[in-house]
C-alpha cells in the first residue's frame, strides 16, 4: 500500500526485541488515568516445574485462574510458547502455554460492583481436518458472534490437536492454520456442521469467553460484535520451516483501530498444503472487538520479542516491558505466537512472539490530526529494540498486593530500578513536530 518493505533481517539476528507504535517515545510515557497490573502465568500438559503450574488440560484453566479473579484479574491473552509447525517432530516445551492476566491497578476510590468480577469459561468446539482453512476460521467468527448475543465477551482461542473424540487426548499444540487452497472456496461451514461429530476430527479449538451474572454485566460488554481483519506477512524459511518473518503490523491494524476496536485473536495460515509450492509470504485473519458503546480510538504498541528458555524456566520474554507500559495504561489484548525457533549462544531454545497493547487516545484532536496524517504520509519505519531482562516465577495470589513491591512475581519499575524503556535506542519514535504519525515497516 505504498510502503516500502526493508529487506528481511538477518535470520542470525540476536537482537532480543523490536517496538512499533503510532506514537513517538514521550507520548508513549506519558501517564493516563489507568494503570494497569499484570500477572503472568505458565501452565503446562505434561507436568509441573518450579514456576510452572501442571493442567490436565487447558479446560481445567478457569478452575486455576479463579484465585486470580477474586482479586480482580481477568484474562487478557492465552498462547502456546513453542509452535512446531512445519517440523517433523514436537519440539521440548511444546505442551507449555502462557497465560497474561491484567486488572486496572485498585485506589482508595474503587467502588466494588458486582459486574467487576466475569466468570471465565471455556467450550471446546471440535473441527473437521488436520488444518484450519480461512472458510473455518470465518464461520468460527460467525459462531463467536452468535454467542455474543447471549451476553459474553469473547477472550481468545486455542488451537488443539486431539487423537479423537472419544477420548480428546491432547497431541500437541498448533496455532498454525493451513493456507487456502488454489480452488474455488466451498460454502463455510455453519455451526451445525462444526459440532456433528460425523465425521473423526484431529482439532480442536478451545474458546474462551467471559460471562457475567444477571444485570452485572459492564454496559459496553452487551452485544458486542467480532470482526475479521486481513493478516499477512513475508517470510523467510529454512524448508519448511519459517525462520524470518516482517508484516506491516501498524498498517494491517490502524484502520480498525481508529474505530475504537480491539484486536483480541489472531489465526495465521503457517502450514503449507502438499504439493504446493512453498510460499514466500503468507496469510491470515485477525479477530477484532466491537463494544456497543463508541469507545474513543485506540494508539497501539507492537513488540516483536524474542522469549528464551533456560533449562525447564522462561529466562527471558515480554514481561519486563509489558509491567513498564502498564504504568502509562497500555493494556494487551492479543499475542501471536510464531514458529521461529532459534537457539542462543548458551543453547537455550528461543522463539519470538508478537505482542499487541492499546490505549485510547488522549484526545479528539489528537485522534482527527492522526488520521489526517495518515491519509497523506507514510514513513520508513522507527525502530526500537528493547532488552528485556530476567524473569520471575509469578507469586501465589494471596500475595498479590501493590503493596507488595512487586506486580505478578515483577518488581516495580522506578526506585532505583532501570525502566525496560530506557533501553530503547532514542530518536525510534522521532517525528515532525506537532504531527502524530503512523510508522509503517
Amino acid at each position: 500500500m505504498g510502503c516500502g518493505l526493508r529487506k528481511l533481517e538477518d535470520p542470525e539476528d540476536s537482537s532480543p526485541g523490536k517496538i512499533y507504535s503510532t506514537l513517538k517515545r514521550p507520548q508513549v510515557e506519558t501517564k493516563t488515568d489507568t494503570v494497569y497490573e499484570y500477572v503472568l502465568l505458565d501452565f503446562s500438559l505434561e507436568g509441573s516445574r518450579p514456576t510452572v503450574q501442571y493442567v490436565a488440560s487447558l479446560v481445567e484453566l478457569p478452575q486455576a485462574l479463579q484465585p486470580y479473579y477474586t482479586q480482580g484479574y481477568t484474562l487478557a491473552a492465552l498462547h502456546p510458547i513453542i509452535l512446531s509447525v512445519g517440523r517433523t517432530r514436537s519440539l521440548p516445551f511444546s505442551l507449555l502455554y502462557r497465560a497474561i492476566l491484567a486488572r486496572p491497578r485498585p485506589s482508595k476510590q474503587t467502588v466494588s460492583m458486582c459486574h467487576s468480577v466475569p466468570v471465565l469459561r471455556v467450550e471446546e468446539w471440535p473441527l473437521p481436518g488436520e488444518s484450519l482453512t480461512g472458510d473455518t476460521v470465518r464461520a468460527l467468527i460467525d459462531r463467536v458472534n452468535s454467542s455474543a448475543r447471549g451476553g459474553v465477551r469473547f477472550v481468545g482461542s486455542v488451537l488443539q490437536q486431539v487423537s479423537g473424540i472419544s477420548n480428546g487426548r491432547v497431541h500437541s499444540p498448533k496455532r498454525g492454520c493451513r493456507s487456502p487452497p488454489r480452488t474455488p472456496p466451498r460454502t463455510p461451514p455453519g455451526d451445525k456442521e462444526l459440532e456433528e461429530n460425523t465425521y473423526s476430527p484431529d482439532l480442536r479449538l478451545l474458546v474462551f469467553f467471559h460471562s457475567w451474572a444477571p444485570g452485572c454485566a459492564p454496559l459496553d460488554s452487551l452485544a458486542c460484535q467480532y470482526h475479521q481483519g486481513a493478516l499477512s506477512m513475508r517470510v523467510s524459511r529454512k524448508g519448511q520451516v519459517v525462520s524470518a518473518l516482517e508484516a506491516d503490523w501498524l498498517e494491517l491494524t490502524a484502520a480498525y483501530y481508529r474505530k475504537g476496536w480491539s484486536l483480541v485473536d489472531s489465526f495465521v495460515y503457517w502450514d503449507t498444503p502438499k504439493g504446493e509450492p512453498v510460499p514466500r509470504s503468507l496469510e491470515g485473519l485477525f479477530v477484532y472487538e466491537e463494544r456497543s458503546t463508541s469507545p474513543p480510538a485506540n494508539d497501539t504498541i507492537v513488540v516483536e520479542q524474542w522469549t528464551v528458555i533456560e533449562g525447564s524456566n522462561v529466562k527471558t520474554d515480554y514481561g519486563p516491558l509489558l509491567h513498564t507500559l502498564a504504568e502509562f495504561g497500555w493494556l494487551l489484548t492479543c499475542v501471536l505466537p510464531t514458529p521461529i525457533i532459534r537457539h542462543d549462544s548458551d543453547g537455550n531454545l528461543a522463539t519470538k512472539q508478537v505482542v499487541f497493547l492499546q490505549r485510547p487516545v488522549r484526545s479528539h484532536a489528537a485522534g482527527q490530526q492522526r488520521r489526517t496524517h495518515c491519509k497523506r504520509r507514510k514513513k520508513e519505519s522507527r525502530i526500537l529494540r528493547s532488552v528485556s531482562r530476567g524473569v520471575t516465577s509469578p507469586v501465589p495470589p494471596e500475595e498479590l498486593s501493590p503493596t507488595t513491591g512487586g506486580i505478578g512475581g515483577f518488581p516495580v519499575f522506578g526506585g532505583g530500578y532501570p525502566s525496560a524503556m530506557s533501553h530503547l535506542e532514542e530518536g525510534g519514535f522521532e517525528q515532525e513536530e506537532g504531527k502524530a504519525e503512523v510508522t509503517c515497516m
